[in-house]
């Protein structure tokens, strides 16, 4: 069976992968801070910032590396860096959770798999130095997954959004700033489609519809707490803004390709 190491393995993205393909797929995981994992036989403790990956990679002899890892920047391009080194030598592949966060310096449009990266802020130039590194591996080595904004019932800006409402405290939306979304149940599955049908690329993976964030906010604040909430409304621009990674043409299929509404009902 093949081996699957999913680095961040413990985290709201990376359990949610390790769950989904744990049935199929001899499936790792790492963690650093979450002690729960530490009795857990597929579980490695591995903290990127001071640990090196060598004895876990001797052991297991993964297929595919997925990354989930999350943290200080510096710190996850050397490790990083290491991981291509070890993929590159060896019978294995990467598989990058990046951001549509590449693309935030374009305003005007949503973002396609090959149109050029640029980015403003220090997360999105960071994810693209991550994904150039990754893209100077052999053709077939690799898969980059640019994700928009992912929810989930237990995602943690889900959580906050859960708090605030609560609370009656005002949640930050963005009128301006036109979105497109992702859950961990539909990002789990997609990354199984991929896994399963050998695919290699760049892939954008959310939802094939666009909504306003504060539509989306409010939209979800209603299904799930059937109350009004409490907004600040924040416009970082006079026009309209897109954060959205489109598929143009690496296109799954549409059965797990979800619109923004079922991603609401999911949650909901």
């Amino acid at each position: 069976m093949k081996a699957i190491l999913i680095l961040g393995g413990s985290g709201f993205l990376g359990n949610a992968i390790y769950k989904e393909l744990g049935a199929y797929f001899n499936t790792f995981g790492t963690f650093n801070q979450n002690e729960s994992f530490k009795n857990n036989k597929h579980f490695f403790n591995y903290n990127f910032e001071k640990d090196g990956l060598n004895d876990i990679l001797n052991e297991i002899k993964p297929k595919l590396i997925i990354s989930a890892l999350r943290g200080n920047f510096n710190a996850q391009i050397e490790a990083h860096s290491r991981i291509i080194e070890y993929v590159k030598f060896n019978n294995c592949r990467v598989m990058f959770l990046s951001s549509a966060n590449v693309f935030d310096s374009f305003r005007h449009y949503p973002s396609y798999e090959y149109d050029k990266t640029l980015s403003k802020s220090i997360y999105g130039h960071f994810k693209i130095k991550v994904e150039n590194k990754i893209m100077n591996l052999p053709i077939g080595k690799f898969v980059i997954i640019r994700l928009p904004m992912v929810f989930g019932m237990n995602a943690p800006r889900t959580k906050e959004i859960d708090k605030a409402v609560k609370d009656k405290i005002p949640i930050e939306v963005f009128p301006n700033t036109i979105i497109n979304v992702n859950s961990d149940i539909r990002l789990s599955q997609q990354i199984h489609y991929l896994i399963n049908h050998k695919k290699t690329g760049v892939f954008h993976l959310g939802s094939t519809d666009l909504i306003s964030h504060f539509d989306f906010i409010k939209s979800l604040v209603e299904k799930r707490h059937s109350k009004n909430g409490i907004y600040k409304q924040v416009f970082t621009t006079n026009s309209i803004r897109y954060l959205a990674s489109l598929p143009k043409e690496n296109r799954l299929p549409n059965h797990i390709q979800p619109s923004y509404i079922e991603i609401l009902e999911e949650m909901c």
